[in-house]
C-alpha cells in the first residue's frame, strides 16, 4: 500500500484509542475541563453505565460562540501556546485531544455560555460545525451519547454496567478528594448516588472522612512537611489500619492525579518498617511544587509524570512521611518537634522516676534464645507520683509473663512486652547504624557454626554487610562458620540461632532488594534476639521503665514486624463490655 494521509476522523479515533478506554475515561477528560474552567459546582448524570448517556454541568467561564467550534478541533486548547507553556504547565488538561477524540467515538453535544454574553450556544460537532444560540446559564454541559457506537468493536471489551459503573464512582471519588472546594454529585438512571457541597479549607476533613470513612480519619495522621520547595499535606493512615489491598492511597501533584511508580516506591519505603506482611498503608497525599520541575507530557492519560529532579522528591516523600508515622504514636508525646513533622500530641506528661535504661535482671528464662540483655543495675521500686499521668500510663500488673497493664488517664492500656522491647532494641540498633556504626562486641570464646556450602558461599559474598550490622564472621572451611563478635547490644544473645536467623534472611533477600532495606532487615531481625522474652516475670520498676522507654522510642506501636505492641481501652469501652448505663 502507498504512503497516504489519514483521514482526520481517523487520526481522531487513534488517538481516542490512547485516551478513551471506557466511559470513566471520557468523564475523566470532562471533569478536568470543568475544573481547569474555574468550576466550583459540577453535575454529573449517567445512564447505563456511562454507555448511553455522560452528562456534566459546569458553573465555569463557559465559552463564546467562536470558541466552540475551535474546541472540538484536533490540537486546539486554550492552556498553551508555545514550548515554554508546555514546561510551566498548571491545569490539568493542556493536549487539546479530549473532545475531537470524544466526537470521534460517540455523539458529542456542547452547550456553553461565557458570563458576559446574553445567551448561550449549542454545538453539535457530529452533525453542523455552526454553533445555535441556546438557553444556558453562565457555564458548560457537555453531553455524551452512545459512546463507542462508531466503533463497535471496543464495545466488547468493555465490562458490565455495574463494573463500569464502580470505576466511574472511584474516578469522581478521586476527583472529589483532590478538590474539596468543588461541590459535585452524582446521578445515575435517575438515582442520586453522591451529592457533595463545597468546603472551605478548615472543613477538608469532613469530605475524606466521607469518601474514605471515619474509621481512616480516626485512624490518621495529619501531615504538612515542606522543604527545598516542596510542600506535603493530607492523611497518613497509621500502621494499625492498614489494609489487605491498595484500595485507600490517593496522591495528587499540584491538584493531578497521580500514580508514579516513584511516589509509590517512597511511600511504600517510609511505610516498610511498621507494617506487618502483605499488608498495604492507607493514605491522601497532595504534593506541591513548582510546574517547572516537574514533565506532566509523558503519557496520554496524565497519570504518570517525570520529576526533573527524581531523588530529591524520593529522599523528601520517604523521610517526611517516615518521620510523622514515626512521631505520630504512643512517643509523640517525648518525641523532639521538628519542622516537617506530623501534627504535634497531647503535650508531654512527667513519668515516674526512672532509671535511665530498662534495666532488666540477668534471670531470665531462657525460653527461646537464653539471656540477651546486659543486666545494668537493678531498678529500685517507682513510688507513687502525683504528676500528670503519662501517656500510656503507670504499671499496675503483669498478666501470664506476657503483657504488662497499666492505667492511663482515660482507661487502661495494655503492651505486648516482648513486642515492644523488641522495637525499642531495634530502633537503639538502627541509632547506633545510623550515628557511628554499629558497637562490636568480641567473643571470648568463638562460636564455630556447622552451615552447608551455600551458606557460607553467602557469608563470603555478604562480609561488607555483615559488618555493617555488627557481625563478625568469616569462613574456616568449606561447610564452617567461625563467629567472633557481635552488636554490643546483643552480647547475651545466642550467637549460633542470631546468626541462622541472619542467613535465613540474606537467602530470601539476596539480590531481591536495595542494600540499605537489606541491612535494615537484618537489624530487625537481630532485634528480635535482643528483647525481652515471654514468661519472665519483670518488678514494678521494671514495668514502669518499659512503658516511659516506649513513650521516647520511635515507631513504638508497631514491632519490628507489623505486629501492635499496645492496645488501649477507654472508660467508655470497659463501661461498654459491663453494660453499665444501660
Amino acid at each position: 500500500m502507498a504512503i497516504q494521509r489519514l483521514a482526520a476522523e481517523l487520526v481522531n479515533q487513534i488517538a481516542a484509542g490512547e485516551i478513551i478506554e471506557r466511559p470513566a475515561s471520557v468523564l475523566k477528560e470532562l471533569l478536568e475541563n470543568a475544573l481547569d474552567a474555574g468550576a466550583q459546582s459540577i453535575q454529573v448524570d449517567l445512564e447505563g453505565g456511562g454507555l448511553t448517556l455522560i452528562r456534566v454541568r459546569d458553573d465555569g467561564r463557559g465559552m463564546t460562540a467562536a470558541d466552540l467550534p475551535l474546541a472540538v478541533e484536533s490540537h486546539a486548547t486554550s492552556k498553551i501556546g508555545a514550548l515554554d507553556d508546555l514546561e510551566h504547565i498548571a491545569t490539568l488538561g493542556f493536549r487539546g485531544e479530549a473532545l475531537p477524540s470524544i466526537a470521534s467515538v460517540a455523539e458529542l453535544e456542547i452547550t456553553s455560555r461565557a458570563a458576559t454574553e446574553a445567551h448561550g450556544y449549542c454545538l453539535t460537532p457530529n452533525h453542523s460545525d455552526t454553533p445555535a444560540p441556546a438557553p444556558h446559564p453562565p457555564g458548560t454541559t457537555v453531553t455524551v451519547r452512545d459512546l463507542f457506537h462508531a466503533v463497535p468493536a471496543r464495545r466488547k471489551f468493555l465490562r458490565t454496567e455495574r463494573t463500569e459503573l464502580r470505576h466511574i464512582q472511584e474516578l469522581v471519588r478521586r476527583i472529589a478528594l483532590g478538590r474539596p472546594e468543588v461541590g459535585l454529585a452524582l446521578t445515575h438512571n435517575g438515582r442520586r448516588l453522591l451529592d457533595l457541597p463545597a468546603l472551605g479549607p478548615e472543613a477538608a476533613e469532613r469530605r475524606v472522612g466521607e469518601l474514605m470513612g471515619g474509621s481512616f480519619v480516626d485512624a490518621a495522621l495529619r501531615i504538612d512537611a515542606e522543604a527545598a520547595g516542596l510542600r506535603l499535606q493530607g492523611w497518613l493512615g497509621l500502621p494499625t489500619a492498614s489494609r489487605g489491598q491498595p484500595d485507600l492511597q490517593y496522591v495528587y501533584l499540584n491538584g493531578r492525579m497521580i500514580r508514579d511508580r516513584l511516589v509509590m516506591q517512597a511511600l511504600r519505603r517510609a511505610y516498610s518498617d511498621v507494617l506487618f506482611k502483605d499488608r498495604y498503608p492507607a493514605y491522601l497525599l497532595h504534593l506541591q511544587m513548582d510546574p517547572a520541575r516537574v514533565d506532566v507530557n509523558v503519557h496520554p492519560t496524565k497519570h504518570e509524570v517525570r520529576f526533573r529532579d527524581s531523588r530529591l522528591i524520593f529522599d523528601f516523600l520517604h523521610r517526611q512521611v517516615e518521620r510523622a508515622l514515626a512521631q505520630g504514636g504512643a512517643s509523640a508525646a517525648t518525641a523532639p518537634s521538628e519542622s516537617g513533622g506530623a501534627s504535634p500530641g497531647p503535650p508531654p506528661a512527667a513519668a515516674a522516676p526512672q532509671t535511665g535504661v530498662l534495666a532488666l535482671p540477668v534471670a531470665e528464662a531462657r525460653a527461646v534464645y537464653g539471656d540477651t540483655l546486659d543486666a545494668g543495675t537493678p531498678a529500685p521500686e517507682a513510688p507513687a507520683s502525683t504528676d500528670p499521668v503519662p501517656r500510656l500510663g503507670h504499671a499496675v500488673a503483669q498478666i501470664h509473663g506476657v503483657y504488662v497493664l497499666a492505667e492511663s488517664a482515660s482507661g487502661l492500656v495494655l503492651v505486648d512486652m516482648h513486642a515492644a522491647h523488641e522495637r525499642i532494641v531495634y530502633e537503639r540498633l538502627k541509632r547506633q547504624y545510623r550515628d557511628e556504626g554499629v558497637a562490636r562486641q568480641p567473643l571470648l570464646m568463638p562460636v564455630a557454626v556447622n552451615v552447608t556450602p551455600a551458606e557460607a558461599d553467602l557469608v563470603e559474598d555478604s562480609q561488607p554487610l555483615l559488618e555493617a550490622v555488627g557481625l563478625d564472621v568469616d569462613r574456616v572451611g568449606p561447610e564452617q562458620l567461625r563467629l567472633r563478635g557481635l552488636p554490643a547490644l546483643l552480647a547475651r544473645a545466642d550467637g549460633e540461632a542470631l546468626l541462622r536467623d541472619v542467613l535465613a534472611d540474606l537467602r530470601v533477600d539476596r539480590g531481591a532488594v536495595a542494600i540499605e532495606a537489606r541491612q535494615q532487615h537484618l537489624l530487625a531481625t537481630m532485634g528480635c534476639h535482643g528483647s525481652v522474652r515471654a514468661n519472665r516475670r519483670l518488678t514494678p520498676a521494671e514495668q514502669e521503665n518499659l512503658l516511659r522507654e516506649m513513650e521516647r522510642t520511635p515507631n513504638i506501636d508497631q514491632c519490628n514486624h507489623g505486629r501492635p505492641t499496645w492496645v488501649s481501652l477507654g472508660m467508655a469501652d470497659l463501661d461498654r463490655l459491663f453494660l453499665r448505663g444501660r
